[in-house]
């Protein structure tokens, strides 16, 4: 729990330093727009839209609304402020396991989207029980996360640890800092300090995909 919440701190933190109208990595949002998919998220029925269809609409009307309205300042640090609040009392991530299983890698990968759509910016330096935390977490979802791609996928720290993420015949090695490993199998590929290793023809399938996930 201890770094879910500081994590919260500091995605609000550098949502409230870049203001309402910052470039994010997620396609087509400003930093409003990611501030109202946090609140949305975490304390509103409509955030099962993410999943269901029929909800999908609905949920992106009301995040288009709330990003609308927090192109004023006020508005904007008000929203912010909420979700550092932490969910309302009848959300499910109001549950402690349910916090740190859903939170943990979604505040580090949207604080990085932050960051890293700025024309400057460095790998933040991370605690290694945070880096460890992240791991754990990461080599829980990967083989999820990359269950669609057509070749394997081998993660593998710069410690020299790795993790099968898909097995296949041909496979590449995505080598790099648990942190930039996180942010690879997010889909922020071209935004994550890797080294891939394996054949020009593996390697060109996978760099060629969007979103491991897609």
């Amino acid at each position: 729990m201890h770094y879910v919440e500081t994590s919260r701190e500091a995605l609000a933190d550098v949502l409230v330093s870049v203001g309402p109208d910052a470039d994010t990595l997620c396609e087509g949002w400003k930093s409003r727009h990611l501030s109202a998919h946090l609140l949305i998220r975490e304390n509103s029925a409509l955030s099962a839209g993410i999943f269901l269809p029929l909800l999908r609409g609905p949920m992106e009307n009301r995040l288009e609304q709330l990003a609308d309205a927090a192109q004023d300042l006020s508005v904007y640090l008000e929203l912010v402020d909420r979700f550092r609040a932490g969910p309302i009392k009848f959300s499910p991530f109001r549950i402690r396991q349910v916090n740190r299983t859903a939170n943990l890698l979604e505040y580090f990968v949207h604080t990085e989207d932050v960051r890293r759509a700025r024309s400057r910016w460095a790998p933040r330096h991370l605690d290694e029980d945070y880096v460890e935390a992240l791991w754990s977490d990461l080599t829980h979802r990967a083989k999820f996360m990359y269950a669609k791609s057509p070749v394997g996928v081998i993660l593998v720290r710069r410690d020299g640890t790795r993790f099968v993420a898909k097995r296949a015949a041909n496979s590449v090695a995505v080598i790099g800092h648990v942190g930039e490993l996180v942010m690879h199998s997010h889909g922020r590929q071209s935004h994550a300090l890797v080294t891939l290793e394996g054949s020009p023809e593996s390697i060109k399938i996978l760099t060629g995909l969007a979103n491991p996930l897609d």
